[in-house]
């Protein structure tokens, strides 16, 4: 299943997320999810695994056409000539020539003036070919008003937090409005779930709206999740390192949900964001440097 960004170019609507797995095992995660059948691989230079996403590509055998790369510009190169270096540091360690999507990892609003000028130069690889699309993360309805009153080209995706129980539907909303394809990070709602980030919050994977679904269906919780997700035309990139897993998340072609089924998965949604808040400055976090090799 392909989507259509709005500059013409079709992404693959399920990827594979490679966001805190650690280098050792991503690119043995990245020849699982080839060898499944995925063609889109999101990555970032943020997660530290540019490298090991590319090594598992070449092990693929696919020729570099058939796979959809995916990156991230992180907050320390933002500026015009940083951010046309961070694509040299990105390609160089994926070891491909181009990218397919590169896009900001964070809005940084403490310095949108230095986000501007990142964006301006995804806008110049873009028309160099060094890029096929660009894009954003993270950024809220206020966030694209500001880029798009200073910048010539409509980003073709922002990557958010999106899952059953957060699903941000006034970003949504205003990414459909300016034509940009909304892309789900947590997905699945892992991030609800990982240790440190709260014990009290409730896993998603154990609601019993979506486990009564997914019995209706002879499916899992998490394929509900993803099919809820492709049904309402997003992108969806789930994140496992476990080959078992990665094949499950993937097999969700063969079923359909029913209006009433994705109204109810609609219905669960706390308004409660569970990753950072996009308008929160980290300083200490968006400082970290980002390795030339």
């Amino acid at each position: 299943m392909k989507l259509t960004l709005n500059n013409g170019i079709t992404m693959p609507a399920l990827g594979l997320g490679v966001f805190q797995s650690a280098p050792e095992k991503t690119t043995a995660a990245v020849e699982a999810a080839l060898a499944a059948g995925y063609r889109h691989i999101d990555t970032a230079a943020a997660y530290g695994n540019e490298r090991e996403v590319g090594e598992g590509i070449r092990n693929s055998g696919l020729d570099r056409p058939e796979v959809f790369i995916e990156t991230k510009v992180w907050v320390s190169d933002y500026g015009h000539a940083e951010t046309l270096h961070a694509w040299d540091k990105a390609t160089g360690k994926l070891g491909v020539d181009y990218l397919d999507l590169l896009i900001l990892h964070q809005p940084a609003p403490d310095r949108f003036e230095k986000t501007i000028a990142a964006y301006k130069a995804l806008e110049r690889l873009l028309a160099d070919g060094r890029v096929r699309a660009i894009g954003v993360s993270n950024f809220m309805p206020h966030h694209l008003e500001q880029l798009l009153a200073t910048t010539e080209i409509v980003p073709a995706v922002n990557q958010i937090e999106l899952h059953p129980y957060f699903t941000q539907p006034d970003v949504q909303a205003a990414d459909t409005e300016h034509g940009i394809l909304t892309q789900a990070w947590s997905p699945i709602g892992g991030i609800t779930f990982y240790p440190g980030w709260g014990e009290d919050r409730r896993n998603v994977m154990e609601d019993p709206t979506i486990t009564s679904i997914g019995q209706t269906h002879g499916k899992s919780p998490a394929q509900v999740m993803l099919r809820w997700h492709l049904q309402q035309g997003r992108s969806a990139i789930p994140k496992s390192t476990n080959p078992a897993r990665i094949a499950e998340n993937f097999d969700v072609f063969d079923f359909e949900l029913s209006a009433d089924e994705l109204a109810a998965v609609d219905a669960l949604d706390t308004g409660v964001r569970n990753g950072p808040d996009p308008d929160e400055a980290r300083e200490e976090r968006f400082a970290m440097v980002i390795p030339e090799a």
